[in-house]
């Protein structure tokens, strides 16, 4: 169903925004700070967030955006990203492809060896020699500085009270099953702390497993790297969706041996995010479909139980989902995602705001599509 004139508002957001706006934040480590770029842009443009979803990064990302008033939040995401690329050594100077890729493998092996300030660091005993049950007998690194980090930079009462809902995706250990902490879980509110957001990253063997209420959970990106499918399972309204996509499906065949641990990161990723929208907009026009044929039935027919039932299960709201890919620089191997330099989040923070201002400039289709209710994807944004 389209949405009322009342909620749309044409003169302060850069396209026409319905009901709900959603915010989905994959996993992808260092790549992280494309997320901030596009969120302080869709800031800047006046397009709201009513809705963040996040898993891993994304789950630290949307803490903050949610834990924050819009403005504040580009500022805390601005001071989170500087902290945690104080660490790594810069030798970029100039534009210069060679030097930005001698500056790439510098910080990845910092960060792997000592670890990224206010994030994680190693342990001081390593895990074969660790007391078994220990954190440190079944990760590499502590990452306790970042609840610290967390208390820091979020204002957890904004975020469990305030107007933006966040939804952060984790893998509880035992059973394998994914799980949702959602400040609006329809089954009753979640007050979300510090080891919700450090539960939805923590990856293993990297990262140790995070204790809630006596269960252990793991990263939720073991199982899906992308929250679309819980947010448009949980959709009660028209929504425009905007899916920060952090590994591109697009790439180059391997010329080299660095290059094939990248692409294989990418396709790996990509494809379980390029199945669930390509399943959900399948369904959809099938729904569709189904209460086109359900209108032709009689009166008499219509008020059967069946009926009834059926027309409950296919009635959908609008979503229009806009992909906002990052794409992958000539210097970048796939150690991209523990790579956290300061001239490499700028990249890729700038990328961000590009990525949304190209959309933004081709949004026309997108507008007209949310004033009539459709649901579509779309990649508005130029990929070379």
């Amino acid at each position: 169903m389209p949405a009322s004139p009342e909620e749309i508002d044409l003169q302060s957001a850069a396209v026409p925004l319905p009901p709900t706006v959603a915010l989905l934040l994959q996993g992808g480590g260092a790549l992280g700070s494309y997320q901030a770029g596009v969120f302080s842009e869709l800031v800047r443009q006046n397009v709201r967030i009513d809705w963040v979803a996040g898993i891993s990064i994304g789950a630290i990302n949307s803490a903050i955006i949610a834990g924050n008033e819009p403005m504040q939040a580009c500022q805390r995401l601005r001071e989170f990203w500087e902290l945690v690329t104080s660490g790594a050594p810069d030798f970029v100077w100039g534009d210069s492809d060679a030097l930005r890729e001698i500056n790439h493998f510098a910080g990845a092996a910092t960060a792997a060896t000592i670890g990224v300030p206010g994030f994680f660091r190693p342990h001081l005993v390593p895990a074969p020699f660790a007391w078994p049950g220990t954190p440190a007998a079944v990760s590499m690194y502590d990452t306790s500085e970042m609840a610290r980090t967390l208390d820091r930079f979020v204002d957890w009462d904004r975020l469990n009270k305030g107007p933006v809902r966040l939804s952060v995706g984790a893998v509880n250990v035992e059973s394998g099953n994914f799980y949702y902490f959602d400040t609006r879980d329809p089954h009753g509110p979640q007050t979300i702390d510090a080891r919700h957001i450090l539960a939805s990253g923590a990856l293993p063997p990297g990262f140790p497993p995070i204790e809630i209420n006596g269960k252990y959970y793991w990263d939720g990106g073991l199982v899906s790297n992308t929250p679309l499918s819980y947010v448009l399972d949980n959709q009660t309204s028209d929504m425009l969706a905007f899916q920060v996509d952090l590994f591109p499906a697009r790439g180059e065949v391997p010329t080299k041996f660095a290059d094939v641990m990248s692409r294989e990161k990418d396709i790996r990723y990509s494809s379980r995010t390029r199945q669930v929208t390509d399943y959900y907009l399948k369904l959809r026009k099938e729904h569709a479909a189904l209460r086109n044929v359900l209108s032709m039935l009689p009166a008499d027919m219509c008020s059967q139980p069946d009926v009834q039932r059926m027309r409950a299960l296919v009635e959908d709201n609008a979503v229009n989902i806009v992909h906002l890919i990052y794409k992958v620089q000539n210097w970048e191997s796939g150690m991209r995602d523990f790579e956290f330099s300061r001239a490499t989040m700028e990249v890729h923070w700038q990328q961000g705001i590009d990525a949304v201002r190209a959309t933004m400039q081709k949004g026309d289709i997108l507008a007209q599509n949310i004033l009539d209710g459709k649901t579509a994807a779309f990649d508005l944004a130029p990929h070379k």
